[in-house]
């Protein structure tokens, strides 16, 4: 009786050890596709930040000047300040978000898709 569960907790062990494998090499795709999204939308978030800064000093200067000049009423202001609603940087936030999913999509209909003896040759081969 004890051969029997010694055997079988081995046997659990191994098949615990294979689905971890399996894991760990699935989850560094993942990683991979995660690293090049947050990379990008860091770059993205830089660049837009970075062409603020410089919009809103000379908006600020402007205003500046005008109040001077006493030419400053809230209409000026309100249009001054109003932010500009198309742009670039949106497109390019859906085009990303759109290309990760289209990838991410690819992935798991791979996954799905393949059969268990193909999965098996592949490891083979490797």
């Amino acid at each position: 009786m004890s051969k029997e569960l010694e055997k079988k907790s081995e046997e659990l062990e191994q098949t615990l050890a294979k689905q971890l494998e399996l894991l760990k090499k699935d989850s560094e795709d993942w990683l991979k596709v995660g690293a090049v999204v947050a990379v990008g939308a860091l770059l993205a978030y830089g660049i837009v930040k970075a062409t603020r800064k410089k919009k809103e000093k000379t908006t600020d200067k402007a205003l500046e000047v005008l109040e001077k000049e006493g030419l400053l009423n809230d209409d000026i202001k309100k249009r001054l300040t109003k932010s500009k609603r198309s742009t670039f940087w949106p497109n390019l936030t859906q085009r990303l978000v759109i290309l990760g999913l289209a990838l991410a999509k690819d992935k798991i209909y791979n996954e799905i898709f393949t059969s268990p003896a193909e999965v098996n040759e592949g490891e083979k081969s490797k």
